[in-house]
């Protein structure tokens, strides 16, 4: 499948063709649509097709691989068969809102010391969980330097390396409960210039301005240095 979403987060809508219908949902040749994976929700949204419109409650990643997905209908919906031409459509606002919060939880990144033992995004909140020392992180200090970052509107890219450049380059991997996607001969980076360059599938802002402004609302201590940091969008 061409995972549209992997080279341009911001395309909205694409014309697909139906390849497989099955007990978990969907398969198109092309798709917007980001399955579930590096702590982001799997997109939602419709595809429309011969005047019916099918909701996509989730999408998620099948067993093929990191370009199998599948669109996962509502219950009771009218399927479209293999070889139907459709139009695939997320919703933007949604998926919008998990593009700024996963960059921002790059800058949060970049500014809390410590391996990244876990996380999570959400259109409404996010949190990583660091493995840091036991003296307590300071919320507002925390705040100020990933807005200050924010503020900073730098551009952001991707870039590939492969796996061998990879295999050499071991401190690229912040965080320990994911594994960077090797095997497939190379692996993407997120580069956001001068403040952080990691490997990393998911979907991003073009500069760090468009995130506009965060607050970490929580710090919580989940153990032996765990802290786990929640953030919210002011927006």
């Amino acid at each position: 499948m061409d995972a549209l979403f992997r080279e341009d987060a911001y395309a909205r809508n694409c014309v697909a063709t139906v390849t497989t219908v099955d007990e978990r949902g969907i398969r198109l040749d092309r798709s917007v649509f980001y399955p579930t994976g590096g702590g982001q929700p799997g997109d939602t949204g419709v595809l429309r097709f011969d005047g019916f419109e099918v909701r996509i409650k989730d999408t998620v990643k099948g067993d093929g691989g990191p370009d199998d997905v599948i669109h996962v209908p509502e219950d009771g919906q009218e399927l479209p068969s293999p070889g139907t031409a459709v139009e695939a459509e997320i919703d933007w606002d949604r998926r919008h809102r998990h593009m700024r919060m996963h960059t921002a939880l790059h800058l949060l990144c970049a500014v809390v010391p410590g391996s990244v033992t876990g996380g999570q995004i959400g259109a409404d909140k996010s949190r990583l969980d660091f493995n840091v020392p036991a003296e307590s992180l300071d919320k507002d200090a925390i705040t100020e330097a990933v807005n200050r970052l924010i503020t900073a509107d730098t551009p952001i890219g991707t870039r590939w390396i492969t796996d061998d450049e990879m295999a050499t380059q071991p401190e690229l991997v912040r965080t320990m409960s994911v594994k960077p996607p090797t095997g497939s001969g190379r692996v993407r980076l997120l580069d956001v210039e001068g403040v952080d360059l990691q490997p990393c599938g998911g979907t991003h802002v073009a500069r760090t301005g468009e995130i506009g402004g965060i607050e970490v609302t929580k710090i919580e201590n989940k153990g032996k240095q765990n802290r786990r940091v929640v953030i919210a969008l002011k927006d």
